[in-house]
């Protein structure tokens, strides 16, 4: 089978973390993120483990609750200094007063969103001592969750990686039933998004992120 090329690229390239243009209005179908899963398993995973369990959350209380965890996350977050200041001049800078102002917004209606899914992987990886087997771990899950995202986005689905959860993840997992020896990952809240005109976003010249054969070797 030959692939769209451009439209993988369109795809690739426009999967944007969604906040601001998530329908809150319109309910998301189970089978549709039943689907998207199903599609995020078809991932590479270490050693073929599949070691993967995604938590599908629709109870309003659940949700609730869950939103309340990450506002009060994002109140530590600020008060932290995190994320640090950029060096003057930085071709980001411009930007992050619009990245964290969306991140405030998604508090505020998370409880709102229809649907959050929960990536999760077997495993604590702060129990394991070798680098290798901590990438490896979180490299058996976070294809998948990519994989989520851009399975959601052809289907017309907005999806933002939120992290912040974590900052209660035993709250969560009690909340939850999740086992303890499983560790949580990524949060995904998820409902359609409006509008179709997502575009590539600014990125740093990839000239100075690349290195040929040794550290700061650029073509």
């Amino acid at each position: 089978m030959t692939i769209d090329r451009a439209a993988a690229d369109k795809l690739l390239t426009t999967t944007r973390s969604v906040r601001k243009r998530l329908d809150l209005t319109r309910s998301v179908e189970p089978e549709l993120i039943q689907e998207c899963i199903e599609i995020a398993m078809q991932a590479p995973t270490g050693t073929n483990a599949q070691n993967w369990s995604f938590v599908v959350i629709t109870d309003q209380a659940k949700r609730t609750a869950i939103a309340n965890f990450y506002r009060q996350g994002t109140e530590m977050m600020a008060s932290s200094g995190y994320p640090p200041p950029l060096p003057e001049g930085d071709p980001r800078e411009h930007v992050m007063p619009k990245v964290m102002e969306s991140a405030g917004y998604l508090g505020e209606i998370m409880d709102q969103v229809p649907v959050f899914v929960l990536a999760c992987v077997k495993g604590r990886v702060e129990n394991v001592p070798m680098v290798l087997a901590q990438a490896s771990t979180y490299g058996s899950i976070l294809p998948a969750a990519w994989s989520f995202m851009l399975a959601a986005r052809a289907r017309g689905l907005g999806t933002a990686w939120t992290t912040i959860h974590l900052f209660f993840e035993t709250q969560i997992g009690e909340l939850l039933g999740i086992p303890a020896d499983w560790t949580q990952t990524v949060l995904f809240p998820v409902a359609y998004y409006t509008g179709d005109d997502f575009k590539p976003a600014h990125r740093l010249d990839a000239a100075g992120m690349i290195h040929w054969d040794s550290w700061d070797e650029h073509r």
